[in-house]
C-alpha cells in the first residue's frame, strides 16, 4: 500500500470510529430493510463447466442494469451495492460457489479512492468501458495485480486505450457478434500477452462454435446460462475485520 494509499486508509478508518454507535445501530437496521439485487451470469470453460459468475446491478426498481448515461456516482454507487451484495454477506459461496467473481469497476475503485473487497483470491476488476485509460489508472492497475487481483479487459476491439491495459491483463473478453467484422487479428492481439480469452455474448449455437475454432478458453452468454438475479436481502452483512 503506498503512502497517499495509507493515509486514505486512515481517515477513513477515522471518520468511520467517530459515528456514534446509535447512528451505527440505525444504519444496520436501514440495511437489513434494504432490498438487495444483483445479477448473475455463468461464465464456463470449453466443456461447458462453471469457471466463474459476472455479477451485476439490478435496482429494484428497473429491470436494466446500467447506462452509458450514468454519471461517474451513479457507477461507483452501482460497484458499491454489487460489492455490498456480494463480498459484503456473510454467505458468500451460496452465491459464487467457489469460483471466481467478476465485478466491472470504473476509475476512483482503478486508483484506489474507494475500497475494493481484499478478496484477490476470488475477485476479479474488469475495468469499465468508460475509463479514460492514462498513467494513473496504468500504475493503479499495476497496484492491484501486484497485490495479487485479476484483471479483465471486457468489449475488447483494439481500441488504443485497451492496447494500453493488455500487458495487465488476465482475462481479455471480446463480443462474439463482433468477430465477423473484427475476425482473427483481433483475437490475436487479445491474447498476445498471454491474456486467457472470453468470448462474450455467445447467443446461438454457431456462435458458440466459431469461438471454439477461433481458440477461445471462456465462454458467456445466454446461450450457456441467462443472467439470474439473486435477492441477497436476506443475508447476513459479513463482520468487518477489526
Amino acid at each position: 500500500m503506498t503512502p497517499d494509499e495509507q493515509a486514505s486508509a486512515a481517515l477513513a478508518a477515522a471518520v468511520d470510529a467517530a459515528v456514534p454507535e446509535r447512528l451505527r445501530d440505525e444504519w444496520a437496521r436501514h440495511v437489513a430493510r434494504e432490498q438487495v439485487l444483483v445479477g448473475r451470469q455463468g461464465i464456463f470453460t470449453p466443456r461447458l463447466r462453471p469457471f466463474g459468475y459476472e455479477f451485476s446491478f439490478r435496482n429494484p426498481g428497473a429491470p436494466h442494469t446500467s447506462s452509458p448515461s450514468w454519471s461517474a456516482l451513479q457507477h461507483e454507487r452501482a460497484t458499491a451495492h454489487v460489492l455490498r451484495a456480494t463480498f459484503g454477506r456473510s454467505d458468500l459461496e451460496q452465491a459464487a460457489h467457489g469460483r471466481w467473481l467478476f465485478v466491472r469497476m470504473p476509475r476512483s475503485y482503478l486508483v484506489g479512492e474507494l475500497p475494493i473487497p481484499a478478496r484477490p483470491d476470488r475477485l476479479v476488476i474488469e475495468i469499465a468501458d468508460n475509463v479514460d485509460v492514462d498513467p494513473t489508472v496504468i500504475a493503479g492497475v499495476r497496484r492491484l495485480r501486484e497485490r495479487g487481483y485479476r484483471i479483465a479487459i471486457p468489449g475488447f476491439i483494439s481500441r488504443p486505450d485497451q492496447r494500453l491495459l493488455l500487458p495487465h491483463a488476465d482475462f481479455v473478453k471480446i463480443d462474439v457478434r463482433d468477430l465477423d467484422v473484427e475476425g482473427l487479428p483481433v483475437v490475436e492481439l487479445a491474447r498476445s500477452y498471454g491474456a486467457l480469452l472470453i468470448a462474450e455474448f455467445v447467443e446461438q449455437r454457431w456462435m458458440l462454435s466459431h469461438s471454439r475454432d477461433l481458440g477461445f478458453d471462456l465462454f458467456q452468454g445466454n446461450l450457456l446460462e441467462r443472467a439470474t438475479v439473486l435477492d441477497r436481502s436476506a443475508t447476513r452483512l459479513a463482520r468487518q475485520p477489526g
